[in-house]
């Protein structure tokens, strides 16, 4: 006789999720195209783009930052509409933003399905996709990402594990080619000497991008961004972030489903120790602070505590080999010191 836990976990396989109203619908692409706005603004801004967002003479003094940062609200607005001019009146410029844009926003695109497809396969309630649209260089990229809103409990550790890979390994099939185009177009330099001995900001390209660039004999280094694979950095970032074994992040899902509450929890706290120390070594090695936001988000998840399915049964084979498979999307993407001020 099947127990409580399976007859449970049956009927909320069979049950069918809720479906998104015209409303919803609505509300949903408003997000999006105000996120579609924003990044493309961002697209053709530094560091993504070729329009500069310092004044010509970068301010050195303690004096001058303070000048320039009381000047800042009227500087930003000539920026940016600096920027919609260009997009509005110039054919290069839109086709650039737009690289950017399109290319960023089906990647999260992607991540997002996975998850809300996983949950209507377990008839669990989620909410579209929601778009964070961020102005320009308050978020770099115009956007600080997506979400869906679980509304319903997770059936089981299978449907916890199904969730929480999803999103990455679709988000990840997504910006693969989106990187391939960005490499086959980069610019190339007329000779081997790369340009990753300049001063400023050097953004560290994850093994993914590396070994792509191996292949296809290209220079990643040579060149700062080009659209796509500015886009594809984004989105291995973001993919590796979400794969951090913490609290309700997609690493958080997928450990809890292999491993339980207690490895979950210590998963957790090892991982805001890690990026604790990297976040210190960042900061004395290459003057960069970007560990601070990770970590800080780590330092929140270890307060957010992970519900309980109602199903305990562990995972099978297959998803264990599943799992192996993620781990190695995370140790392709991941970057210790992702940006870094030479």
């Amino acid at each position: 006789m099947p127990n409580l836990n399976s007859l449970t976990n049956q009927l909320f396989d069979r049950r069918e999720a809720m479906r998104p109203t015209a409303r919803t619908w609505v509300k949903h692409s408003i997000f999006l195209l105000t996120a579609l706005f924003t990044v493309t603004i961002a697209g053709v801004l530094e560091p993504f783009g070729f329009i500069p967002i310092f004044p010509d003479a970068d301010p050195q003094t303690w004096t001058e930052i303070l000048q320039f940062f009381g000047s800042f609200p009227i500087h930003y607005s000539h920026l940016i509409f600096d920027a919609v001019h260009g997009l509005a009146t110039d054919f290069t410029t839109l086709k650039h933003g737009l690289s950017f844009s399109l290319s960023l926003l089906a990647i999260l695109t992607a991540h997002e399905a996975g998850h809300y497809v996983a949950c209507r396969l377990y008839g669990v309630d989620a909410t579209l996709p929601y778009f964070i649209p961020l102005p320009p260089l308050i978020g770099p990229a115009g956007t600080l990402g997506a979400f869906i809103k679980i509304v319903s409990p997770l059936p089981s550790r299978r449907a916890t594990f199904d969730n929480g890979v999803a999103g990455p390994i679709a988000g990840f099939i997504a910006l693969i080619p989106v990187a391939v185009i960005g490499l086959l177009t980069m610019r190339q330099p007329p000779t081997a000497a790369a340009s990753a001995d300049q001063v400023g900001i050097y953004f560290s390209h994850p093994l993914l991008i590396q070994f792509l660039a191996k292949f296809f004999a290209v220079n990643p280094d040579f060149e700062k961004f080009n659209p796509f694979l500015a886009a594809a950095w984004i989105g291995l970032l973001v993919t590796s972030l979400n794969l951090i074994p913490s609290g309700q992040l997609d690493g958080g899902h997928a450990v809890y489903a292999l491993f339980g509450e207690k490895v979950h929890r210590l998963a957790g706290k090892i991982a805001f120790v890690v990026m604790v120390l990297l976040s210190i070594c960042g900061w004395f090695l290459y003057n960069s602070p970007s560990g601070l936001l990770f970590t800080i988000l780590l330092g929140v998840m270890l307060k957010v505590r992970h519900p309980e399915p109602f199903d305990d049964a562990p995972l099978n084979v297959p998803r264990k080999l599943i799992a192996v498979l993620t781990l190695v999307i995370f140790i392709l993407c991941f970057v210790p010191f992702p940006i870094q001020v030479r």
